[in-house]
């Protein structure tokens, strides 16, 4: 049975999904929401063999989660990619085999136009299928989760 399902959230997403989904391999399948793109995103998502749902108006997010196979599921934006520590993390994660999978945080490296800056505090982004607690797309925050090793990398928006 797969482990982690990795989802994504994704409107006109073309010039960072690429990047975002070639970190992605410690995952057993992507499931991508589109909100309406008229760019190249989907073609990109099929090009890894994403799942593709197209979004609903008024739905709450997790409602998407009954489209992953997984009981985990790892939250990113579209502008985000797993560094080699965070992929082995994911690893180490799938091969302790969790009998019930209990919410993770990540910290996150940002671009910014200064360089690079490490954010303070970490962000639930590895959760349970059954999670019901979200802000905007992502999964809200849970301090008491422990967090794995390794970042997420938050590249600048080229379209901002």
């Amino acid at each position: 049975m797969p482990i982690i399902t990795a989802l994504l959230h994704t409107s006109n997403s073309g010039l960072q999904l690429g990047r975002s989904l070639e970190t992605l391999h410690p995952c057993d399948e992507i499931l991508i929401v589109d909100h309406q793109s008229s760019d190249e995103t989907l073609r990109i998502a099929r090009e890894y063999g994403a799942q593709i749902v197209q979004s609903l108006v008024g739905v709450a997010p997790r409602h998407y989660l009954q489209f992953a196979s997984s009981e985990g599921i790892l939250c990113l934006d579209p502008r985000e990619s797993l560094t080699e520590s965070l992929a082995a993390s994911l690893y180490e994660f799938k091969l302790s085999r969790p009998e019930s999978l209990r919410p993770r945080n990540v910290f996150l490296r940002e671009e910014k136009a200064q360089g690079w800056i490490d954010l303070p505090t970490p962000e639930t982004r590895l959760i349970p299928k059954s999670w019901t607690r979200w802000q905007g797309w992502l999964p809200a925050q849970d301090p008491s989760a422990e967090a794995l090793a390794g970042q997420l990398l938050r590249f600048v928006d080229s379209r901002a």
